[in-house]
């Protein structure tokens, strides 16, 4: 969902004269993209392992570790724009690369959004309809279902796939961006069709790739919030709070973004003209803490539940024994005793 600010800025950047005062905003934007990429790699890369070798596989561990699978992919892709911004905007990496990371970022990101609505719908729906979640909850299912949020954030994308390339500009650079308009050189035309089309795709992504899921979830979390209470049970209820941290993260990481991406979409002329130095400022570093969200969510999903952290923890040194044993015997017995408590931990989160 970033290349609403990205995509444009990366187009401009070679041009853009950042003033003097934004220095340690500069220096501390590397900062956190390098933290994010190291914390979201080794992060969702141990969800990943966990839940995808070390548990067995339920619905909610199916959920979790496409959600670990998202994130990782993103945060894989974020060296290339540690570079490219260093480079002054300059895309070394080739048209193939251009397409192919863009697309890895757009699908992942908006594929994280769909599947934590998707949780949250899971959620609600075991907790209002029990009965009917025992008797038709299960993996085959999850299995199939899960791949409506990757269908949508695939469709979501296809701008990306069609119309991004790169371009060289006027003082040499490549630049990695969105090519509307193939079919003619004349300025005027190529910034109205830019204009009309990113404010359609502007509008698009914030009504579909972030309003309509982040509804879902308002909707899933109260109607579970207002079951609980009925119940009396609130204070005892580790899901809810588990998951209202998660919402809690994710809206505070990506509305400052989501409201400075659909400012710059109402004001998209002036961006294409250089302007609003300023808002394109804005959208770089609310961008940044929209990407943290990234390597949060291992902890917010996963080691928030203390006792599941200590399994972990103590299952590390075995596991890596029997890695790295030239001879493994391993028994349905050993796999059995060190899978399920996880298991049994992260699905009741």
């Amino acid at each position: 969902m970033d290349a609403n600010s990205s995509l444009p800025m990366n187009q401009s950047a070679a041009v853009q004269v950042i003033p003097a005062g934004y220095v340690v905003l500069n220096i501390f934007s590397y900062l956190i993209l390098g933290v994010t990429f190291v914390l979201g790699v080794l992060g969702n890369g141990l969800v990943i392992w966990v839940t995808g070798f070390r548990m067995t596989h339920t619905v909610t561990t199916i959920s979790y570790l496409n959600l670990a699978l998202a994130d990782f992919s993103f945060t894989s892709t974020l060296p290339f724009f540690i570079v490219t911004r260093a480079m002054g905007g300059h895309w070394p990496f080739g048209w193939f690369l251009c397409k192919l990371i863009f697309t890895i970022v757009d699908i992942n990101l908006f594929g994280s959004v769909f599947l934590i609505a998707l949780i949250a719908l899971d959620r609600c729906v075991c907790v209002l309809f029990p009965v009917w979640a025992q008797n038709h909850r299960n993996v085959s299912l999850a299995k199939r279902v899960i791949f409506g949020p990757w269908i949508c954030a695939l469709l979501l994308t296809l701008p990306v796939i069609i119309r991004v390339t790169t371009t060289t500009l006027p003082i040499g650079k490549t630049a990695c961006g969105f090519d509307w308009s193939p079919w003619t050189r004349d300025p005027a035309e190529k910034m109205k069709v830019a204009a009309t089309m990113l404010l359609v795709r502007g509008i698009i992504r914030f009504i579909i790739g972030f309003g309509t899921p982040m509804s879902v979830v308002a909707i899933c979390y109260g109607l579970i919030a207002r079951k609980i209470r009925r119940q009396g049970t609130v204070k005892s209820s580790r899901p809810l709070r588990v998951l209202s941290f998660v919402v809690a993260s994710f809206v505070l990481c990506w509305s400052p973004y989501q409201i400075a991406a659909l400012i710059a979409t109402v004001r998209i002329r002036e961006i294409l003209l250089g302007m609003g130095q300023q808002l394109r400022i804005a959208l770089d570093v609310t961008s940044y803490l929209a990407f943290f969200n990234s390597c949060l969510n291992p902890m917010l999903y996963v080691f928030m539940g203390q006792d599941y952290r200590e399994r972990l923890l103590r299952s590390l040194p075995a596991s890596l024994e029997r890695a790295l044993s030239e001879d493994s015997a391993q028994t349905s017995d050993t796999g059995t005793s060190s899978t399920a408590p996880a298991g049994a931990e992260l699905q009741a989160v």
